[in-house]
């Protein structure tokens, strides 16, 4: 089977509609993240104010590792988008 522009066509439309899905999910797990951190934290200032300061230090720790989550999401959707693997693998997979 020959491989065609529309069957490339397919597959990069199809990847950019995947990497769409990845970054909006991407960017709605890091805000629903952000948001238990911050309310926890703040959960436990008001319980514990003498804690603040040992508080505030895990909040920024773990901010800090769920603010880097989208970062690497967006390298691999960068990867999928100007190095897209699927049309290599389709090419070989029909033997063109």
């Amino acid at each position: 089977m020959e491989v065609t522009a529309t069957m490339i066509a397919d597959i990069y439309s199809a990847t950019a509609i995947g990497v769409g899905v990845i970054l909006a999910a991407a960017g709605l797990g890091s805000a629903i993240g952000w948001g238990l951190i911050c309310s926890k934290t703040l959960e436990g200032i008001a319980r514990q104010p003498e804690m603040r300061p040992a508080l505030m230090t895990n909040m920024f720790i773990f901010a800090g590792l769920m603010e880097s989550f989208p970062f690497i999401i967006l390298a691999f959707a960068m990867w999928f988008l100007f190095a897209n693997p699927f049309i290599g693998a389709m090419t070989a997979a029909l033997g063109a």
